[in-house]
């Protein structure tokens, strides 16, 4: 599947209050879930060595999923491809690379 296929797809499932604007919940609802990634990698390291096993990658999976959808639902409200999202942070991240400046602070490097 490609991010548009995934995105338009993902958009059917879309059922949420507008808050002010389209963007605002599914934003709350990325940071949330973002931060359940964290914490189920933070428990990795607190409870288990370090130590991935297929349970916690697949309930890292499941999390990540669910990132990915905010992420969606954001960039539809924005009215942005996912597909072109991705495309311009490759570039801009090669470019960096081709500078030497893949490491570093702030965005315009």
């Amino acid at each position: 599947m490609n991010f548009n296929d995934y995105q338009t797809k993902s958009r059917r499932t879309a059922k949420y209050p507008t808050i002010g604007h389209g963007v605002i919940y599914p934003t709350l609802g990325l940071v949330n879930e973002a931060g359940e990634v964290a914490g189920k990698i933070k428990k990795v390291f607190r409870d288990k060595d370090g130590q991935i096993n297929e349970e916690t990658r697949e309930a890292l999976k499941a999390e990540l999923g669910d990132v990915l959808w905010y992420l969606a639902q954001i960039a539809t409200e924005l009215d942005l491809s996912l597909n072109d999202i991705a495309e311009s942070n490759i570039a801009k991240l090669y470019d960096r690379l081709e500078r030497g400046k893949i490491r570093g602070d702030g965005d315009n490097r």
